[in-house]
């Protein structure tokens, strides 16, 4: 590992970490919201899907004006206006207003998914590609660890609104860096004038191919199964098994650790044994799990250890699946990666969204409906594999750099 790699690495994974923070420092304080502002689960719930919502559709603007105007520029627009947005979020004095300024962090928030995906196609393809997203997964790594701790004991110290203070402090701190730290990687020869009919062109050609909308739609399909666990953890693991925000915290961490410490060893399986192989064994795992996980539940077997284990295996092939599909999709299409970026990140979040808002009306308090659409997502990405590789020719990556 070449030391220009990890500060790339290091740098990108801290912007990048904006976005799951505002998920993940958040989630503890779920339950409390509901009591504080004297609403229900699904208007709670609401807050997180309309985030998702926003955070996908941004992304088809801020891919397009990365292309146009390099890669800084729309970091500084996008992190000023989740800054103002968490603020907002502070004092929002009902749910009504909460959810508004949520849907506005969630459009400044989208620029840390979009421009450090195009960043790292700036700089690599492949296996290369692979082994630099898998490295700023392990920075990003500290918040699903460490961010719902970090969210009890903000909690604990002053309250939910405290929450949306320090996000508002961190975002502040990635402006910093975006401006005296982050590189620019967009040549000014490599730039591409915005406008409707080149758009279209583009999208026409991305909608077109069966790689990069299969690719991105097996990830989309991993991507939601974490959404409907995000949405639905935190009143199951508190009313059902009787965690507090604390036990919570850890029980969601451990479901974390097994994602990140898979994507460490990505590039490396993919090496071996061949990008394509690796995603079908990870995607075939992760139906096995949750299939099996669903099973013992319906069982009355889904105890708090079977469903935190169970969770640790899937999301591990998660691991192998999300990072490697996401650099793959991106490969053919170096000319128009902003755009590509952003409409395979934007179509992943509406997925998670729509699966959020079909699973809230059968949500019960209990692990069974979070679980049964877990694993329809793991059927959907098993079924889209088969479909896809079937068609592929047997690819075995190699590194290269641009």
């Amino acid at each position: 590992m070449s030391s220009s790699m990890f500060r790339s690495a290091l740098i990108l994974g801290l912007l990048s970490a904006v976005g799951p923070l505002s998920i993940d420092m958040y989630l503890p304080a779920l339950p409390a919201i509901e009591a504080g502002l004297r609403t229900d689960i699904a208007s709670t719930q609401l807050t997180l899907t309309l985030y998702f919502l926003a955070f996908g559709v941004a992304q088809l603007v801020y891919g397009p004006l990365a292309d146009q105007y390099g890669r800084k520029r729309p970091l500084y627009a996008g992190l000023a206006i989740f800054i103002a947005a968490s603020i907002g979020c502070a004092f929002a004095p009902t749910i009504g207003w909460l959810i508004a300024f949520r849907f506005l962090q969630g459009l400044g928030g989208a620029v840390v998914m979009v421009v450090p995906r195009a960043i790292i196609r700036d700089m690599h393809t492949g296996n290369q590609a692979t082994r630099l997203m898998a490295m700023i997964m392990l920075v990003i790594s500290v918040s699903p660890m460490l961010a719902p701790l970090f969210g009890s004991g903000l909690i604990l110290l002053g309250g939910w609104r405290v929450i949306f203070g320090a996000l508002a402090l961190m975002a502040v701190f990635s402006l910093l860096l975006t401006g005296f730290v982050l590189p620019e990687t967009l040549a000014e020869s490599r730039r591409t004038p915005v406008n409707l009919r080149s758009m279209w062109r583009g999208t026409k050609v991305l909608f077109r191919d069966p790689v990069f909308m299969g690719l991105t739609f097996i990830a989309g399909f991993g991507m939601a199964s974490f959404f409907v666990f995000i949405a639905s953890a935190a009143f199951v693991y508190t009313d059902q098994f009787g965690l507090s925000p604390t036990g919570f915290s850890i029980a969601f961490a451990i479901n974390a650790i097994g994602f990140f410490s898979a994507s460490q060893v990505a590039a490396n399986l993919g090496e071996r044994f061949g990008i394509q192989r690796v995603i079908s064994w990870a995607v075939t795992g992760f139906m096995a799990f949750t299939l099996t996980l669903l099973a013992l539940t319906l069982g009355g077997f889904g105890t708090l250890p079977v469903i935190v284990g169970f969770l640790f295996m899937a999301n591990a092939c998660l691991g192998l699946v999300i990072p490697t599909t996401m650099v793959m999709a991106l490969d053919d299409h170096g000319d128009i990666a902003g755009l590509a970026s952003s409409l395979g990140g934007t179509l992943q979040m509406l997925a998670g969204g729509i699966m959020i808002t079909a699973a809230a009306p059968f949500f019960n308090g209990t692990a069974t409906p979070m679980v049964a659409a877990i694993a329809l997502c793991a059927v959907a990405a098993f079924i889209l594999t088969r479909l896809l590789f079937a068609k592929m020719p047997a690819r075995r990556d190699e590194a290269s750099e641009i």
